[in-house]
């Protein structure tokens, strides 16, 4: 039996030294590699945070997200809301039609534009926003405890940049 040559070898050889009748040849990145995949468990991660830590209060988190940027800024329109959030305009107006529901919004006409919908939060809304926003801010300690001070800094700040740099990222700061 013939010993194939180094050459011939080496042409079939894949990154690794895997050949290529390897199977492994060709692996694909380690799925805990993936920013995308850590992204998505951290997400997955948060979203339970919020669910613990807003128990008793009929929130969701996009629900809470819209309900703080009209907090943060009255008489915004609905437009202004959805890019702060990151919500398309069907999304926003769902969104808001549930706040409003719950009596935690007030949507009003704009005195210029009777086709724009000024929104305010209701007292009620405010009430609950005083609840919630000692909570919110527990879940992000609590999602970056395993950092330092610092690292906490650098990631967040990491992650704005990529988000920012998202296509149609008009997000509000």
């Amino acid at each position: 039996m013939t010993t194939p040559s180094p050459r011939a070898s080496a042409s079939r050889a894949a990154p690794g030294g895997a050949t290529a009748r390897d199977p492994l040849a060709s692996r694909p990145m380690p799925l805990h590699d993936m920013p995308g995949h850590l992204i998505r468990r951290l997400h997955q991660h948060g979203v339970a945070l919020y669910a613990a830590h807003a128990n008793g209060v009929d929130l969701t988190p996009v629900q809470y997200a819209a309900l703080h940027a009209i907090g943060a800024w009255p008489d915004s329109d609905q437009s202004t809301i959805g890019r702060a959030i990151a919500c398309d305009k069907a999304t926003v107006g769902a969104v808001l039609d549930r706040l409003q529901g719950k009596g935690l919004v007030a949507r009003s006409a704009d005195a210029n534009d009777r086709r724009t919908w000024r929104l305010r939060a209701t007292p009620a809304g405010l009430e609950v926003l005083a609840q919630l926003e000692p909570r919110v801010a527990a879940v992000q300690r609590e999602l970056l405890s395993p950092l330092s001070g610092a690292e906490a800094r650098e990631l967040t700040a990491l992650l704005a940049k990529l988000v920012q740099a998202l296509p149609g990222s008009g997000e509000a700061r």
